[in-house]
């Protein structure tokens, strides 16, 4: 994960814009993992089928960074960049999606991408995901998108 982190490309969107060494690394799998004891949500790696190759992590997350959404969960991956076109962080959201609505009862799920970044959004959209509105990010001033899905009581 601290390679996947350290590769600008794959961060150009996530928070500013920076990369992360492998202690803020170590600090966001932590969170992940104080996230599934607290809210029982977190991340799942992801994995290459035919290679089992560790790919990236796809998962859900409580967005405290955007406090305007809450209560919310948000749905989220990041994935090497070699990987990147293949329909992985379709497929992996899929399944995490699935997880959220069936093992957590969750009516609504949120995705937040930074805006320009279409693949996301595409993501999102195949996904049946709709925009929700537009923000910016508290913390960097980025503008951002959020997306939601809402599932009937």
């Amino acid at each position: 994960m601290a390679a996947i982190n350290a590769d600008p490309e794959v961060m150009r969107w996530i928070g500013d814009g920076s990369v992360r060494d492998r202690a803020r690394t170590r600090a966001g799998i932590d969170a992940s993992e104080r996230e599934w004891e607290e809210h029982g949500v977190g991340l799942f790696a992801v994995e290459c089928r035919e290679s089992g190759q560790f790919v990236g992590f796809a998962g859900l997350s409580v967005p405290s960074f955007l406090p305007e959404i809450l209560p919310a969960v948000e749905l989220g991956w990041r994935l090497a960049r070699p990987f990147w076109g293949r329909g992985l962080a379709t497929e992996a959201s899929r399944v995490v999606l699935d997880f959220a609505l069936r093992d957590r009862g969750l009516a609504r799920i949120v995705g937040v991408h930074a805006t320009g970044n279409h693949a996301s959004e595409r993501v999102l959209g195949k996904l049946g995901m709709r925009r929700e509105r537009r923000t910016t990010h508290p913390r960097y001033g980025v503008p951002l998108c959020v997306h939601v899905l809402e599932t009937c009581p």
